[in-house]
């Protein structure tokens, strides 16, 4: 008998790649929209929206520079390392990973914003 059909791995895959999902990335905090407000009065702080050209286009939040995702490693020279950085996307998934990345390349201080600008009521 074959404990494993090939229905239990697949429903094994969605329930493994549903709970990463939600795993925070280690060393970067994690914030609401409503914590975001208070940040944004801070001028100290760099801001970097991960979405598409086009998404950025439509819509953004006034303070955020759009550095999407997929150029990011390419334009890391335009942020410093040692000030803090507050990322946000549509949904808050590519702004987790593009966190993870800035912590590979070094960003000390690293902010994401859970549920990104979906969840934005400015």
């Amino acid at each position: 008998m074959n404990f494993f059909s090939v229905d239990t791995m697949i429903i094994s895959i969605v329930v493994i790649f549903i709970i990463l999902r939600f795993i925070p990335v280690k060393g970067v905090k994690q914030i609401n929209t409503n914590e975001l407000k208070e940040l944004l009065k801070d001028k100290g702080l760099q801001f970097i929206d991960v979405r598409t050209q086009g998404e950025f286009g439509r819509y953004h939040i006034q303070g955020f520079k759009n550095i999407p995702l997929h150029q990011l490693s390419k334009k890391e020279n335009m942020l410093k390392k040692d000030n803090e950085v507050v990322v946000i996307c549509q949904s808050g998934m590519r702004s987790k990973k593009a966190s993870k990345e800035l912590k590979q390349m070094g960003f000390k201080k690293v902010i994401n914003v859970k549920g990104g600008v979906s969840t934005w009521r400015g």
